[in-house]
């Protein structure tokens, strides 16, 4: 028999629904000054619990750097919010577009951006703060209703915000969801009218499959491989500088972190000499507060897993720390740095999501377009090149989701730059005015003359449509 939560989960999500629904019917197109007012509401509540918000998803990770979280969660929740805000009313205003037949004189073409309803969240782990009010903040600013539903390894963070998001925001127009009994299951098979989903290709596949069901269009930020390619004219320091940067925020659990690392043939050992002086002074050691935990047991093991595969396969692994590789009871791994790792190898094959960083080497650029381009195109591509030619030549011939130009990550954080993968990194986009459209309907409207020349088109047809249709077409 089913337990009573498994039971109750499925009830719960299907009343909340009908809940915002009907809120929708009832009030469908809010005011700008009505999405203004959720805008700063959602970031006052920020603002107000940014501190236990911060000790939360810690609790959650075991430990997780206070300024990461501050860093890459609350700052770009606030900051973005302040872009909406002052973007909203431009976004929100009918534009304008030409009438096509010129014998419409009088006629008006407009499209509407309305509020499709009531649209569903899937929130992932790594950001689990970044990634539910980034995209409620978009959501909000379109005039819609949101579910979200938190991963099973955001706990405290999800009790949180189930306690105390409800003295902000009503059930109708916002409510959070625990991973439990059931609802992870039943979310994506509800009848939103968006649905957005973040984390593994393997999962965005079930929730992909279960929304078509009720013909509900997706947006799926998934990951991938995305690799850094250092070109032989960008200086080599300051390469190391921003990969190991972001390679190592958040311990490597970024979708869009640096996966692997290519480098110009005869600059490897040199790559490695420059991380680890970098790794000493960021990361003096394993324990240090500014280094955040991997989330959990099997990810951990996951991970050790697969530098042993490396080592068995003829890999060199170099730990970038003195001391111990790993600390299990911390759940921290050192920063490594992985040589000739077989292309068959779990590393190689998989994303890696931890704080392992492959080599590879290079001798044309040719030889990096063609392998990145034999597997699944990447959320992201990172080349390094002063070269204006080489970098578009990169950008060109290399498809991923987003690209930064001489670092890495950072295209993910511009407000006014949409972000989203292509083909299994994911499908469509949020961020900047197409967030705004994501979950907008786009709805065109024609507003016919007081006359219509389509009088003489009407059927009986004779002699006067032939010389219609005959100046129409000429």
């Amino acid at each position: 028999m089913m337990s009573e939560p498994e039971t109750s989960a499925p009830s719960l999500l299907d009343a909340t629904l009908a809940l915002q629904r009907q809120a929708y019917h009832a009030h469908p197109v809010p005011t700008l000054q009505e999405r203004r007012a959720d805008l700063r509401t959602l970031q006052r509540f920020i603002r107000e619990h940014k501190d236990a918000l911060c000790d939360a998803i810690s609790a959650d990770y075991g430990h997780r750097s206070r300024h990461e979280t501050l860093l890459a969660e609350v700052f770009p929740a606030v900051d973005g919010i302040d872009h909406v805000l002052r973007h909203l009313r431009g976004w929100m205003r009918p534009q304008r577009r030409a009438v096509d037949w010129r014998n419409f004189f009088g006629a008006r073409n407009r499209v509407m951006a309305q509020p499709l309803g009531v649209v569903g969240v899937i929130v992932p782990w790594n950001f689990p703060l970044n990634l539910s009010l980034i995209p409620l903040s978009y959501i909000f600013a379109a005039g819609n209703r949101a579910m979200v539903k938190m991963s099973e390894n955001s706990r405290h963070l999800a009790a949180y915000l189930i306690k105390h998001m409800p003295a902000y925001f009503p059930p109708e127009k916002l409510q959070f969801f625990d991973e439990t009994g059931g609802v992870g299951v039943a979310f994506s098979t509800l009848k939103f009218d968006h649905l957005l989903f973040t984390g593994s290709g393997q999962t965005g596949r079930a929730v992909m499959t279960a929304a078509a069901q009720n013909l509900c269009p997706v947006t799926l930020e998934l990951g991938g491989k995305a690799p850094a390619i250092v070109c032989d004219d960008f200086p080599l320091a300051t390469a190391v500088e921003r990969i190991m940067f972001v390679k190592l925020l958040n311990a490597g659990q970024i979708c869009t972190t640096v996966d692997h690392a290519w480098l110009p043939a005869g600059k490897v050992d040199e790559f490695v000499a420059l991380a680890r002086r970098i790794v000493a002074v960021r990361y003096p050691q394993l324990s240090s507060p500014d280094y955040t935990a991997i989330i959990d047991e099997r990810a951990f093991e996951r991970l050790l897993a697969a530098l042993d595969d490396a080592r068995n396969r003829g890999a060199r692994v170099l730990p970038l720390l003195d001391g111990p590789a790993f600390d299990r009871q911390l759940r921290k791994i050192a920063p490594h740095i992985v040589l000739d790792a077989p292309s068959d190898s779990v590393l190689m094959q998989r994303e890696i999501f931890g704080p392992i960083l492959p080599l590879r080497s290079y001798s044309t650029l040719d030889e990096v377009v063609t392998a990145i381009n034999a597997g699944p195109r990447p959320l992201a591509v990172y080349p390094f090149s002063h070269d204006a030619h080489r970098v578009q030549h990169l950008i060109d011939h290399v498809m991923s989701g987003g690209v930064s130009v001489n670092d890495a990550l950072f295209h993910v954080g511009q407000h006014d730059l949409p972000f989203g993968g292509v083909g299994e990194s994911g499908m469509g986009h949020y961020h900047g005015h197409e967030g705004f459209e994501t979950f907008s309907k786009m709805r065109p409207v024609f507003y016919q003359a007081r006359f219509s020349s389509l009088r003489f088109l009407w059927p009986p047809y004779g002699q006067l449509a032939d010389r219609v249709l005959a100046f129409l077409i000429r």
